[in-house]
């Protein structure tokens, strides 16, 4: 016997879709699995390789920048921080808010010192806020995302020295 859909759930996940730059979106629960995507063909349910994308003609020489090993650092660093036991990360997909709305300050700045447990932004996930919670106390040395920007589970979002 199957379970009859819930459209309110999938409206739901529709509109998170939508607000965010997200393309694919999946949600599981009680043995129901629901998956959207953004644009182009449909995408193929997991069990199934997805086919790969059509190559592009390659792109003429160009003679070497000087900014290429800035953009090579500017990854690595980026990689650095997901793996960083400093970093705050994302305990969800949605929107992140560095402040409880637009007229008051930000809960947290570099040069800021927090307490494990104090609250560094927010998330939005379906209509709700979800608070962010420091994992450790110290000084907030980097903040790596903007107010407004959409972020996945796991994405590093605050690094606390």
């Amino acid at each position: 016997m199957s379970t009859p859909l819930d459209t309110k759930v999938i409206s739901k996940l529709a509109e998170i879709l939508d607000k965010t730059n997200l393309t694919k979106l999946e949600y599981e629960d009680e043995g129901c699995r629901i998956s959207l995507s953004r644009g182009g063909a449909p995408v193929p349910p997991p069990h199934h390789p997805a086919p790969l994308p059509p190559m592009f003609a390659a792109p003429a020489p160009v003679a070497p920048a000087v900014s290429v090993p800035a953009a090579e650092s500017a990854s690595a660093a980026e990689a650095d921080y997901s793996k960083d036991p400093n970093a705050v990360k994302s305990p969800m997909v949605g929107v992140v808010y560095l402040s409880a709305d637009p007229n008051t300050p930000d809960y947290v700045k570099p040069g800021d010192t927090v307490a494990e447990g104090d609250t560094v932004c927010l998330i939005e996930a379906m209509k709700t806020f979800n608070p962010v919670k420091a994992h450790k106390g110290g000084k907030v040395s980097k903040i790596l995302i903007a107010s407004g920007d959409p972020v996945e589970y796991g994405e590093p979002l605050i690094v606390i020295e």
